[in-house]
């Protein structure tokens, strides 16, 4: 019997310890309650907690979480319709306040719809369109080369860009989420598309674009292309001009070489010189099919009658 009581005993202690003991990991935070309402402080530290049976622990996130607005169509200053989609993060900073005036994440996320979708609003329609795309002064890309129709691109002037408008959405929203234990970390403007009709001309002028850019390049290329073989003609005729020069000088000392050597060989006998040049003019005029009528005292056949040189 003892030992039943003793085993009811244990069984319950551990029941009651069960229902006792939580624990808090690094990731969370917790505002105890009672029969509804919050007591004592907050618990932000990790680690094993104790409260009573009838009280709650009722555990929060205290890592950053995303909120991620559905996009929007919004009218910029300058009377332009864009469809713009921004996220933030965000993290519960007094668990205290969120429970009271929030309670659950899901009313969180509602929360921030309505405190983040109207401040992007006000913001994108403070500031003409250029504002929103830009960050700087920079030469436009093709992207950016439809966003003004009217001005020439050294009129853009950037005065506030992309990042400051978000920094300005920021510090608009996060006095707003104060209240509800919520800290707005960052948020940003996660894309940016126009409206169909403003998406036509873009698309339009980026492909004017790029043509305009390949057709820079092609003429760029034919140029040095043109110089490439200019200079190459120039350089070939040159070679050739050299090498026909120097063919020429040596084919001249050639000549004169053989002339000097004909001349010293015939200059021992002319007579023997004036024979082989008439053999020579015998081959030149006369041939199978030529007729040739001459006297028998002619000087073109003086050595067919018979030549008696020099004894």
């Amino acid at each position: 019997m003892k030992l039943k009581i003793i085993i009811v005993l244990i069984a319950a202690i551990l029941v009651g310890l069960y229902f006792c003991l939580y624990t808090v990991d690094e990731r969370e935070q917790a505002v105890i309650t009672q029969f509804g309402r919050p007591i004592g402080e907050p618990i932000k530290e990790p680690g094993i907690e104790f409260k009573f049976p009838w009280q709650k622990a009722n555990i929060f996130p205290k890592n950053l979480m995303e909120w991620d607005g559905d996009p929007d169509q919004i009218q910029t200053k300058d009377k332009r319709f864009i469809w713009v989609d921004a996220f933030s993060r965000w993290k519960i900073v007094d668990p205290l306040k969120f429970f009271e005036t929030v309670k659950y994440e899901v009313e969180a996320h509602a929360i921030l719809d309505g405190i983040l979708n109207s401040t992007v609003r006000n913001a994108i329609t403070s500031n003409p369109l250029i504002e929103t795309v830009r960050n700087t002064n920079r030469e436009l890309d093709t992207i950016e080369a439809g966003l003004e129709d009217a001005k020439e691109q050294s009129d853009l002037n950037i005065a506030i860009g992309r990042r400051q408008i978000a920094r300005n959405i920021l510090d608009e929203a996060q006095p707003k989420l104060e209240k509800f234990g919520i800290q707005l970390v960052d948020i940003k403007i996660k894309r940016l598309n126009y409206e169909a009709e403003v998406q036509r001309s873009v698309f339009e002028r980026m492909i004017a674009e790029r043509k305009k850019i390949a057709e820079k390049y092609r003429s760029e290329g034919k140029g040095e292309a043109r110089k490439i073989e200019g200079d190459m003609e120039k350089e070939m005729k040159k070679i050739t001009s050299e090498a026909y020069k120097t063919a020429q000088e040596i084919k001249g000392k050639a000549d004169a070489e053989a002339t000097q050597i004909y001349a010293e060989a015939f200059g021992k006998d002319p007579e023997f010189y004036s024979f082989i040049q008439t053999l020579d003019i015998y081959k030149e005029t006369m041939d199978k099919e030529s007729s040739l009528i001459l006297s028998t005292d002619s000087e073109f056949l003086k050595y067919f009658k018979g030549y008696k040189g020099k004894e």
